[in-house]
């Protein structure tokens, strides 16, 4: 009897142990590492394009029935994070940066892709996690914000350059902060190994501002013009994961 009873205690003391252990990965003062794929489905709008200065003097010469929308894009991503309480946690989330194709719409829709920009949005996040700490199945939701920013931006497309716009043309862009709405869920393997797949919305737009050394018979005329886009991608995010 005596041995029965020595076993049994053993075996209840062995499981409270993995039980804390399993706990502590996921309470307050844990840290976690993740990598994983990222997919971004813009959806996307834009306004005509605008001519707003020739050759030195202001215009407002609206291009109708002109746009631009922009396409999926993949990348590798990572994050970082840190449980606050045992169901609060703070996320650090970066990517490489994924490249974008500027597809012309209305009547630019017959040139195709029209050019191309990296897009980079680091984003921090508070997140809340539902169900006990020790549970395998965590679904959560966040809220955050990014900083969106674009590099490489560029017409690719001769015809478009030089049939549209007249000229060489360089591009630029505007960057913003924007808010973050994300949702998602993270499942344990083991007391370390997990998991996750996240949705994210950002509300992104940015002013593409066009620069273009126009040829006409009178000469080289800078000639200036930009148009709104709206990205508003929906972001997708399937990773494997390592908690501390």
């Amino acid at each position: 009897m005596k041995l029965k009873q020595a076993i049994s205690g053993a075996t209840a003391a062995c499981a409270l142990a993995c039980l804390a252990t399993t706990a502590h990965a996921q309470t307050a003062g844990s840290f976690y590492v993740t990598t994983g794929w990222f997919h971004l489905a813009p959806q996307s709008s834009s306004d005509p394009l605008k001519e707003t200065n020739v050759g030195g003097t202001p215009v407002n010469i609206t291009i109708p029935n002109t746009g631009a929308k922009i396409s999926t894009a993949d990348t590798v991503g990572f994050t970082a994070g840190y449980f606050i309480t045992d169901h609060i946690a703070t996320q650090f989330d970066i990517g490489v940066p994924p490249t974008f194709d500027i597809d012309g719409t209305g009547r630019f829709g017959q040139f195709g892709k029209l050019g191309e920009a990296k897009q980079w949005s680091p984003a921090l996040l508070l997140k809340y996690y539902f169900l006990a700490p020790q549970s395998k199945f965590r679904p959560y939701i966040g809220i955050g914000v990014s900083r969106v920013w674009f590099t490489g931006e560029k017409i690719t497309n001769g015809a478009f350059e030089q049939g549209v716009l007249h000229g060489p043309t360089t591009v630029t862009t505007d960057s913003s902060w924007v808010p973050v709405f994300n949702a998602g869920f993270t499942y344990a393997f083991t007391e370390h190994w997990f998991a996750g797949f996240s949705i994210s919305y950002l509300p992104i737009s940015t002013t593409a501002k066009l620069n273009t050394a126009a040829q006409t018979p009178v000469g080289t005329l800078n000639v200036q013009s930009e148009t709104k886009i709206r990205l508003n991608p929906i972001v997708t995010l399937v990773s494997v994961g390592y908690r501390f």
